[in-house]
């Protein structure tokens, strides 16, 4: 079995586009991942963490926030894309109708009912492991979230904790309950 790259996973995707499929795909190590659909708590959770820090971020200017389509063509050639990712400012000044072709300083992966651990832990070592500052796993059967850094430390925050992250947003704090979608009566 050949390897398969990234020009072989665009072809890939226009034949899937032009037949009215929509799958996210992933290239890691040649390989082509098909990534399934998010439940829809997932999916929420991811919304709003993007949407509490898009709300930070967008008026000081200080980078851009990705949603989980958004592919970053990494170092080691791989094309993986996070559920929710942010690249400073200084590192992508324009906006760009392709791939990045860099690791992004924020990657957060959040769990969904059908995910192992694991493989997700793995991919955010991975993406610290090339330069990523923070990693953020968001665990919703748990309520837990765990936030990684290059140095191997972990922390987790559960509700009534909040999370910061100084190294690239000063002052920006999300209370952990905010994460995990409302009920209704």
């Amino acid at each position: 079995m050949s390897l398969m790259s990234v020009k072989d996973l665009e072809q890939l995707q226009s034949a899937l586009s032009l037949a009215n499929l929509d799958y996210q795909l992933e290239l890691e190590d040649g390989k082509i991942i098909v990534m399934g659909p998010s439940d829809i708590e997932s999916s929420e959770i991811g919304v709003r963490f993007s949407a509490f820090l898009f709300a930070w971020v967008n008026p000081r200017r200080l980078g851009r926030v990705f949603e989980s389509s958004g592919g970053f063509i990494l170092p080691d050639t791989n094309l993986r894309a996070p559920d929710v990712s942010f690249v400073r400012a200084e590192r992508l000044k324009r906006k760009l109708r392709y791939f990045a072709q860099m690791v992004p300083d924020l990657t957060v992966e959040i769990k969904s009912q059908s995910d192992s651990i694991k493989p997700l832990e793995e991919k955010i070592k991975l993406f610290l492991k090339l330069g990523t500052e923070v990693g953020i796993l968001i665990d919703p059967d748990k309520l837990t979230l765990t936030v990684y850094r290059p140095t191997g430390e972990q922390t987790i925050l559960t509700d009534g904790d909040i999370l910061t992250i100084p190294e690239l947003f000063s002052g920006w704090e999300l209370p952990i309950s905010e994460l995990w979608p409302p009920e209704f009566e």
